[in-house]
């Protein structure tokens, strides 16, 4: 039992699209990444995901509507949504999610495509 001090996880990565596991509980994995330009269109049929903005903003663009998200917003994404983060600039975001979302969902696997996550 060691506290997580989410600003000194963020300064140990740089780049993006690439969550880096910083705690699990019950079959969940809290995640934290930093997203910058566009992510590809998915979705996950099986897992809910929950994105909590730490520093930033993005869109969570869904294909009916956009959703801005700021710092110290969370939005749910119910499973089988359709969805695609985009980022102008910079964001870091937390995610709560199961152990088994996959972060390109149903996408063809492609360079964007985590099969397996660090832990930092």
């Amino acid at each position: 039992m060691e506290k997580v001090t989410i600003a000194q996880k963020l300064s140990l990565f740089n780049d993006h699209w690439n969550p880096r596991i910083v705690g699990e509980l019950n079959g969940q994995h809290v995640k934290l990444a930093k997203f910058q330009g566009e992510f590809v269109w998915h979705k996950h049929d099986n897992e809910d995901e929950m994105f909590l903005v730490v520093s930033g903003q993005f869109n969570m663009e869904f294909r009916d509507r956009t959703v801005v998200l700021k710092e110290n917003e969370f939005l749910i994404v119910p499973r089988g949504v359709e969805h695609r983060p985009v980022a102008e600039h910079e964001v870091s975001v937390l995610l709560f999610e199961p152990a088994s979302t996959l972060n390109t969902g149903d996408a063809e696997k492609n360079e964007l495509t985590r099969d397996t996550l660090d832990t930092i």
